[in-house]
């Protein structure tokens, strides 16, 4: 009895023996796959572009520009902002940002005191690094660490220069800014003036106006009867020039004026097109888009500290209605 159970056993030794090697063979044999290791780049920095006006053509290229760079450098970037120059709605954009503890932020500068106390105090405290795109704001009230954009002051001679080879070194000129008095615009209007105060025949006619499309049309009509033989308008602005351009075309010929304005206006390109204005200054906001995040990583990972204080410049050029 006792022979015949050790053989029970030896022989259910056997068949677990030859079951667990089939079992194995079968695995180290088979042709499964071990998953690949993971080929995605970690995103190191988080980022965030914030601008007053989202879904316009010039700032959609600032934002394409600014993602296909954050893509490449491993980055992740958003883009927040406001529409319609909403200036409180931006300005809770850029402290929810600096709230959030973001790695860095870049930021459609804005020359009023609660942007400055927003980048000079708050996100200093947290050490988050400011980069101000395409419209700076002085650096010494803002603290921000660098500029990416045009050369306001030489994108504003520029477009002086254009008028008067067009118009002639004789005439009378319209500057119509808004009332914000915004760094840029004062920028653009210094380079203005200086090529024409070299220029005795031609006057000046400086003037200011809320943003508002009702305002704008208002305070054309206004410059309008106050100055009827004028030959010329620069709209600081771009965005007033659409407004601008249709008061004018209501009093009478718009092909009867100068008309010259800059391409970040969300009207700019249909209004060249169209032939209601005669030039503009054409910027590089897919560059500025680019540069902004390079310069932002490379400072964060400390390969370029400090940042140039005085900005990086982008590229400005004429373009006429006729080309």
């Amino acid at each position: 009895m006792r022979k015949a159970g050790i053989i029970t056993l030896s022989l259910l030794c056997i068949i677990l023996c030859y079951f667990t090697y089939i079992t194995a063979q079968k695995a180290f044999q088979s042709d499964w796959e071990l998953p690949a290791a993971s080929t995605q780049k970690e995103e190191r920095y988080r980022l965030v572009l914030i601008t007053q006006e989202l879904e316009t053509p010039f700032w959609d290229k600032v934002g394409a520009g600014a993602k296909e760079q954050a893509q490449r450098d491993g980055a992740s970037l958003e883009v927040w902002g406001s529409y319609g120059k909403n200036q409180e709605d931006f300005l809770k954009k850029l402290e929810i940002a600096i709230q959030s503890k973001v790695d860095g932020i870049i930021v459609q500068g804005l020359d009023t005191q609660k942007f400055k106390d927003l980048t000079k105090i708050k996100a200093a405290f947290y050490g988050i690094p400011i980069i101000t795109v395409a419209n700076d704001v002085p650096k010494a009230e803002s603290l921000r660490k660098t500029y990416v954009g045009s050369d306001q002051y030489l994108a504003g001679e520029m477009l002086a220069q254009l008028m008067l080879s067009d118009m002639g070194p004789k005439g009378n000129v319209v500057l119509l800014s808004d009332s914000q008095k915004e760094y840029y615009q004062e920028q653009r209007l210094k380079g203005m003036r200086e090529v024409f105060s070299d220029y005795p025949n031609v006057k000046t006619v400086y003037a200011e106006t809320a943003d508002t499309r009702e305002q704008v049309i208002a305070t054309t009509q206004d410059l309008l009867n106050q100055y009827p033989d004028t030959n010329g308008f620069i709209a600081v602005n771009a965005n007033i020039a659409g407004a601008m351009i249709q008061e004018i075309g209501r009093r009478g010929q718009v092909q009867l004026y100068h008309i010259y304005s800059f391409d970040d206006g969300s009207e700019s390109i249909s209004l060249l097109k169209s032939g209601k204005i005669d030039g503009m200054i054409e910027q590089s906001p897919e560059m500025m888009g680019r540069k902004s995040v390079n310069l932002l990583i490379k400072w964060l990972s400390n390969e370029k500290v400090p940042l140039d204080a005085d900005g990086y410049l982008s590229d400005v050029r004429i373009l006429k209605a006729k080309d």
